[in-house]
This record gives C-alpha cells, structure tokens and sequence, in this order.
C-alpha cells in the first residue's frame, strides 16, 4: 500500500482550514492544519510536508513569508497560495519565489482537488525520465515558472503561451477554452483553461494585461501542438498589452 501524501492546510480562521481539509481529505492524503505562519513553520519542521496550502494574507508570518522559509529550509514541500483579488499581483509574485501555483477566491472543492491533483501529478512525472525530451524554452521569453511565457512583438502586442512544465500532470487534453477576440485578460487572472479526460480543469494565468489580438485556431484541430512546439506553433493567444513594462516586473527573463 502507497504511503499517503501529506498536506498541511494554513489559514487564521479555523472555518477555512476545516472546510479546505473537508474539501481534500481523501484515503490518499492526510490532512493536518495550521492556524498561523508560526505554527506552520513549528510542523513542517515536525513532520515534513508533501504540499502545504496556505491563505497569502495572515497577521504574523504571511503566506508569502511562509513560502520564503519553506524554501529557504530546501523542504520538499510544495506551496499553493489561496489568494483574493486585491492580492493578485502578489499571488504572481508568489510564483516567482517558488510557489507551484495559487488559487483565487472563490473556489469550489472541485477546482482545489484539481490544483492538488496536479500538484502531485507533477511530482510523479519528475520522477520518470521523459520521453521525447521536453522542449527547451527559447532565450527572450518572458515567463511564469510552470505556468505561461509571453514573448514581447512589435508596438506594444506580445504572444503568450503555455510553458511545457505546465502540461506534464497534465492528462489527455479533451478540449482547450481560448479567450474570445477583443477580450481583456489580466496578469494573473484566468485567460484559458484546459480540461483532460480524467475531468480536471486546468486553469490557465495570464502573464500580462492586455485585449485580445488573435488566437491560435490551429489549436482546436490538434491539441498536441501544445506538447509539441509549446514556444512556437502552439502559441494560445496574441494580446494589445496595456501595462507592459510594469507586467514584466513579476516575470522571468529566460536564457
């Protein structure tokens, strides 16, 4: 028998961390909770977490400090961010540092046993040596790590696309939801989302703001693309960006 996964839910309202360990305790996980920073940081020493899911705002340790010492420890726990709108920039700035994603309120328990799910999934697929080899991202792109790049184009219009690690948890891509032109996204909110065959919805961040150009056609005729030649023919969408230079702040330069 598998050993369960461990994950340590961290919120200062007790109503929260109960209804999230509710939402994801399952014979697979084992759940503990953690109703500040300190107290999170006290376990993770303790007993050394698979994944911990922590609110972004919290008196004390926030969750942003959370994940700098999670990090800093070389723990080998992952870190979502449960974040709320105002905080969204921060949520991006949480994935600079090392976050593996982070969930937006409101959420439903289905779309946080996905984040989960895919979380571990990743885990697995790091595990197993990939065959073909994973695409090498190009050197100017901008990106979010596991997540999406955008590539900056001529007066002010940028490309974005998904990052390969994004689809390796992945399953059987059954349908791709692109924005519709003439749409604005915002950096770090939903533009996309991808469902699988095993029914997840994978919801898809927008690197940069901006209205909506173009979108890659050529994607729901062959979503293998996105695996593929995820940094060139599988490009999602082309945007009119509206706050560029600032955008770029809480992305990485690739080399």
């Amino acid at each position: 028998m598998n050993e369960k996964r461990r994950i340590l839910v961290v919120d200062d309202e007790i109503t929260v961390c109960k209804s999230i360990r509710q939402a994801i305790l399952s014979e697979e996980y084992e759940v503990d909770m953690a109703l500040s920073g300190e107290e999170a940081l006290k376990k993770e020493k303790e007993r050394s977490y698979d994944l911990i899911i922590t609110d972004l705002m919290m008196p004390g340790i926030s969750g942003l400090d959370l994940l700098k010492e999670v990090k800093q420890s070389k723990s080998r726990a992952d870190v979502i961010m449960i974040t709320g709108y105002p905080t969204i920039r921060t949520a991006v700035e949480s994935i600079k540092l090392g976050a593996f994603d982070y969930i937006p309120k409101p959420f439903t328990p289905q779309e946080l046993r996905t984040i989960v799910a895919r979380a571990f999934k990743k885990v697995e697929k790091e595990t197993e040596e990939e065959v073909p080899r994973a695409p090498k991202m190009p050197s100017g792109l901008y990106y979010m790590i596991g997540h999406t790049w955008l590539k900056k184009e001529k007066e002010g219009k940028a490309t974005i696309g998904l990052v390969y690690d994004f689809l390796k948890p992945v399953g059987i891509i059954i349908n791709l939801e692109l924005p519709p032109e003439n749409e604005n996204v915002s950096q770090g909110e939903e533009c996309a989302r991808i469902i699988d065959a095993e029914n997840f919805t994978h919801r898809i961040w927008s690197p940069a703001s901006g209205r909506v150009l173009e979108v890659n056609h050529k994607l729901k005729e062959d979503f293998s693309l996105l695996r593929k030649d995820p940094y060139f023919e599988g490009w999602l969408f082309r945007i009119e960006t509206t706050n560029l230079e600032e955008d770029l702040e809480g992305l990485i330069l690739s080399k």
